[in-house]
């Protein structure tokens, strides 16, 4: 008998996209209108700059980046900024998934997503994580 994952692949970077789209259209509002600007972007791994911009030796530690101006610090007149970005990468998110074993790949590219987001309305990593301890 052959098993069933035997003819499986890796989901693309466009199912990451579908993915990550559906998670930002299943944030509630008034938080899916403020992050509605965001441009999206999948990439297999960050870049090598970023990487080394950030100190990070082994590129499957960045499951997730923010880049942009924080909607608290944009202002309303001046030159338009350069469009916010949220960088989701997917093969730290796949080996996190493999390793965890206990959580669906939709739930990993969302709490990612999340996270990005949450810099997006100028939250720091630390007010991230203490939210995210709060909801559990």
């Amino acid at each position: 008998m052959t098993s069933p994952w035997t003819d499986q692949t890796a989901p693309a970077l466009d199912d990451f996209a579908r993915l990550a789209r559906a998670a930002l259209a299943a944030l509630p509002e008034p938080f899916r209108a403020l992050a509605g600007d965001v441009v999206l972007r999948i990439d297999d791994f960050a870049d090598d700059e970023t990487l080394a911009g950030l100190g990070i030796d082994d590129p499957f530690e960045l499951t997730g980046l923010y880049h942009g101006v924080d909607i608290g610090r944009q202002e309303g007149f001046g030159p338009a900024p350069e469009p916010s970005r949220v960088f989701l990468y997917r093969r730290p998110i796949l080996d996190e998934w493999c390793e965890r074993g206990n959580v669906g790949l939709y739930e990993i590219i969302s709490h990612v997503l999340v996270h990005e987001i949450g810099h997006h309305f100028g939250l720091d990593d630390d007010q991230i994580h203490h939210i995210e301890d709060s909801a559990d």
